[in-house]
C-alpha cells in the first residue's frame, strides 16, 4: 500500500493545504519498502489537484496534521482513507501507523456538545 504525507523537512506538515512537499511511502509486509518525495507548489491550495495527484501515485492512504473541510472532502471524494490529528517527524508518524499505533483524530470537529458531563 502507498500512503501520503505533507511534510516539512523532517516534520509532518501540519497544514496540509499549504504543504509543497509530499512523501508517499510505500508498505508492504509491515515494513516500508519505497520513499518518494513529490513537490506540489503548482498545486497549492487546488485540492482536487492534489487529490488527483495521490490516486496518479496509487495512495490509499493519506496522514495529515491538520486539514480544511474541502481539503479532506476533496481526498474522501476519491476514495482516499484519512487520518487526521498526526504530529512529529514524518519517519515516526509511519512508523507510529506501521506499529498499529496511529490512531485518527476527528481534528476539523466541530461538536461542542460532546465535552458536558452530565451527573
Amino acid at each position: 500500500m502507498k500512503i501520503g504525507m505533507p511534510k516539512n523537512g523532517e516534520m509532518l506538515n501540519q497544514h496540509f493545504g499549504q504543504s509543497k512537499e509530499f512523501m508517499i511511502a510505500t508498505i508492504e509486509d509491515g515494513k516500508i519498502t519505497d520513499r518518494k518525495e513529490i513537490n506540489s507548489e503548482a498545486l497549492q491550495h487546488n485540492h482536487g489537484g492534489l487529490s488527483n495527484l495521490f490516486v496518479s501515485e496509487g495512495v490509499s492512504l493519506v496522514i495529515v496534521g491538520g486539514i480544511g473541510q474541502p481539503a479532506l472532502q476533496a481526498l474522501t471524494m476519491n476514495r482516499l482513507q484519512v487520518i487526521k490529528g498526526a504530529s512529529g517527524r514524518y519517519e515516526d508518524v509511519l512508523a507510529a501507523y506501521v506499529n498499529g499505533e496511529l490512531v485518527d483524530r476527528d481534528v476539523s470537529c466541530n461538536h461542542h456538545g460532546d465535552h458536558h458531563h452530565h451527573h
